[in-house]
């Protein structure tokens, strides 16, 4: 476990089994890169340190669905035909979550429910978020940098389980809390404090940092990179990013964690004229990276939210 510092003496009444665990974690897939085309949903709810429920439902998105995102998650369009859209899955959606603690593996998933309740103009849950890969990072110090990824904590945890399918991702992220938990000593609550702070609460230095981003920023340890007409000047962009802790980059590598794509840019021809760089991006995806590709809009939301 990282270095806890002067943030916490653990002692035996935090540790899970002591004080009762009850939250619900959730994951989404998406059918294209506008991040409120939700085409799969599911919810896994843990209490007393078990899985107690589980729920999943495929979701129609009234979206096209872009080759990239089928290649990942399996969805394609014959397969929702008859599913609920968002908005009629979101009233037993709302009643699963309720306003618990809602674990999701990233800020993706959330922002993806945000997204679609906006598209539907419905409330979106009166629930809490904690990310559970914020979570990791602070727990194991080889995920503190990089290897915090789904798939990366649970091969360290050793739970092995079927990524990309909504369910079997979102029942992966309450593991991960789980197995944070019993490592570090923190209930629910002291995780929900630890994520607000930095990663190594023993480092106060600032000399050494470059234009990496803010270490302290939400989204320390994702480099980003930009394509296509941007509403904003790319510059400001740029700045917005390694303020909420970004590496901004100007091309696309297998260091790339998330490219920001211009609205225009995803919405011509129905995601089949790309900028090169968006198409780097699908390659290192194919090839098992874990990348995100996401619109300037969905950036904003993930910056405002982080």
């Amino acid at each position: 476990m990282l270095n806890a510092g002067p943030f916490v003496t653990v002692v035996e009444n935090l540790r899970i089994g002591v004080l009762p665990v009850r939250f619900v974690a959730i994951d989404v897939e998406t059918a294209n890169a506008d991040m409120a085309s939700i085409c799969s949903v599911g919810v896994a709810e843990f209490d007393g340190n078990a899985l107690v429920s589980e729920w999943y439902s495929l979701i129609d998105p009234s979206d096209y669905f872009d080759p990239i995102n089928v290649s990942i998650h399996g969805i394609d369009q014959a397969d929702i035909q008859g599913a609920p859209t968002f908005q009629q899955a979101a009233p037993e959606i709302t009643r699963l979550v309720g306003d618990q603690v809602v674990v999701t593996h990233t800020h993706f998933d959330r922002v993806a429910v945000h997204q679609a309740v906006g598209r539907h103009s419905i409330s979106p849950p009166n629930c809490t978020w904690l990310d559970s890969a914020r979570v990791a990072r602070r727990t194991w110090a080889e995920c503190a940098r990089s290897g915090y990824g789904l798939a990366d904590v649970c091969r360290q945890i050793g739970y092995p389980f079927k990524h990309h399918n909504a369910l079997e991702d979102a029942k992966a992220s309450g593991q991960v809390m789980l197995a944070a938990m019993q490592e570090s000593g923190l209930d629910l609550e002291a995780m929900l404090a630890r994520v607000q702070q930095p990663i190594d609460l023993t480092s106060s230095s600032t000399a050494s940092i470059k234009r990496e981003g803010n270490p302290y920023g939400p989204l320390a340890g994702e480099v980003i990179v930009f394509t296509g007409a941007l509403n904003m000047p790319r510059r400001v962009a740029a700045d917005i990013a390694a303020s909420v802790g970004c590496a901004v980059a100007a091309s696309v590598t297998k260091n790339t964690t998330l490219l920001v794509v211009g609205d225009m840019d995803v919405q011509k021809l129905a995601g089949h004229s790309k900028s090169s760089k968006h198409r780097k991006a699908e390659e290192l995806v194919a090839s098992g990276l874990q990348l995100r590709i996401i619109r300037e809009t969905d950036f904003k939301e993930l910056v405002a939210l982080g």
